[in-house]
């Protein structure tokens, strides 16, 4: 008789999850796919407004994300995939400055002329120099080398405290420098791209194809435990009872996955005892009736402005995805513990709002259709120096327990390619090659 399928639960329905819970059961696994919340997704999931979907956290995709455009190749969205030219604004007492070209920063007024040299010379070599080295130089001493000093308290600091607020010190260079070299080669300007039908259609697809592959796919069901069997199967206990598997995928944070271990299981992690903490993130909707900016992306680093960028997806977005209204994301990156992350929704739009208006003082509040506050807590890990030695491993035992997840993904870029390439990465130690 034929040996029945191997049993593998995947835990986390984010991008990673549902990457490698595709992957799998392209592969023959019986593949359990279990998600805490009602939606697929991650930080993909949307919410429903006039009819239509929209994701609570802005997304976008670039041309060099190859492994994430793969995976939409075997879902057969590839093609449902649109690009436009989008630029960065940065402001500053009042005024904005676009810095999307050399001339751009040539003319960027909050540095001095030789700040402004010293910077684009810093971008320059940055897309130059190797990595070698950098995970052991800390961003705050590499770029106040090139930069100076003064450019690097004026330019560079505002923008690392608004990813890791005061965290951002032990942050490695290589971070910076992979961010800063992700769209090398876009020599003809920033293009960045979006999918019709927004991101439920990627995840609603992704649903689609597993269950076609007998893939079972579970739901508001809540992970309590992890641990090993006495014959060594993976024993997962959830809000619907305890099951055994003979492998697991483990897609959640590394915070929370330290929670659910059980003794058996957590004598052999040893990896894990070290782990990579996360910032979180706010995010404020809004929906308006006429254009904020030109701009995707303005960054406001003063610490007169509650929230640490503005980002107009409508500049990147079809109207048939999002009718005629224009859509904005205010966004502040926070940890968790911060008393700011809880602030009540009524007392953040009452900052957040005025804040905006007083940045854009043509927006009226008529123009505000309605407004929606979302809450992420975890979404970027907090790098330390050295952090390549820090990694987990995508085998945290053999043959059995398997991560991928963000805190592996460094030093690429945290996004849904990062995701994709590190899904790839754990599926490869499981003898899974890509199909």
């Amino acid at each position: 008789m034929p040996s029945q399928p191997q049993t593998v639960a995947v835990l986390g329905g984010g991008i990673s999850g549902l990457t490698c819970a595709l992957r799998l059961a392209q592969a023959g696994r019986r593949v359990t796919l279990i998600e805490a919340s009602e939606q697929l997704g991650g930080l993909g999931t949307f919410f429903e407004h006039e009819g239509r979907t929209f994701e609570k956290f802005y997304h976008c995709m670039l041309p060099s994300d190859g492994p994430l455009l793969g995976v939409l190749e075997s879902l057969g969205l590839r093609d449902e995939v649109y690009w436009k030219p989008t630029t960065f604004a940065y402001a500053h007492k009042g005024r904005f400055f676009p810095l999307n070209t050399a001339v751009d920063l040539l003319k960027f007024a909050p540095l001095t002329f030789i700040d402004r040299i010293r910077v684009g010379l810093t971008g320059l070599y940055g897309r130059l120099v190797s990595d070698r080295g950098l995970d052991d130089v800390t961003t705050v001493k590499w770029l106040t080398r090139l930069s100076g000093s003064r450019a690097f308290a004026k330019f560079w600091q505002p923008m690392l405290e608004a990813k890791f607020g005061d965290r951002y010190h032990d942050v490695p260079a290589l971070w910076f420098w992979t961010r800063f070299n992700r769209e090398k080669g876009e020599s003809k300007g920033e293009s960045k791209g979006y999918i019709r039908g927004g991101y439920k259609r990627i995840t609603d697809s992704f649903a689609r194809v597993l269950g076609e592959l007998g893939a079972d796919i579970r739901l508001r069901t809540s992970v309590q435990g992890i641990d090993l069997n006495s014959d060594g199967h993976v024993k997962v206990t959830t809000t619907s009872g305890t099951e055994t598997f003979d492998q697991i995928v483990i897609t959640l944070p590394t915070p929370q996955v330290s929670k659910l271990i059980g003794p058996a299981l957590r004598s052999q992690l040893p990896a894990l005892d070290t782990t990579t903490d996360y910032q979180g993130v706010i995010n404020c909707l809004l929906f308006l009736k006429k254009p904020l900016t030109p701009h995707y992306w303005v960054a406001t680093p003063e610490s007169e402005h509650p929230f640490d960028g503005v980002v107009e997806t409508s500049t990147l977005t079809d109207p048939a995805d999002r009718g005629e209204r224009h859509v904005v994301y205010l966004t502040k990156y926070l940890h968790r513990d911060d008393p700011r992350f809880s602030q009540d929704e009524s007392a953040l739009r009452a900052a957040w709002i005025p804040a905006l208006k007083r940045l854009f003082p043509q927006l009226q509040q008529a123009d505000i259709e309605a407004s929606y506050i979302f809450h992420a807590p975890f979404v970027e890990p907090i790098y330390n120096l050295g952090q390549m030695k820090l990694r987990p491993p995508e085998s945290l035992v053999a043959g059995s327990v398997y991560l991928a997840n963000t805190a592996q993904v460094y030093p690429v870029v945290t996004s849904w390619n990062g995701s994709v390439i590190q899904a790839e990465k754990t599926l490869a130690a499981m003898g899974i090659r890509k199909v």
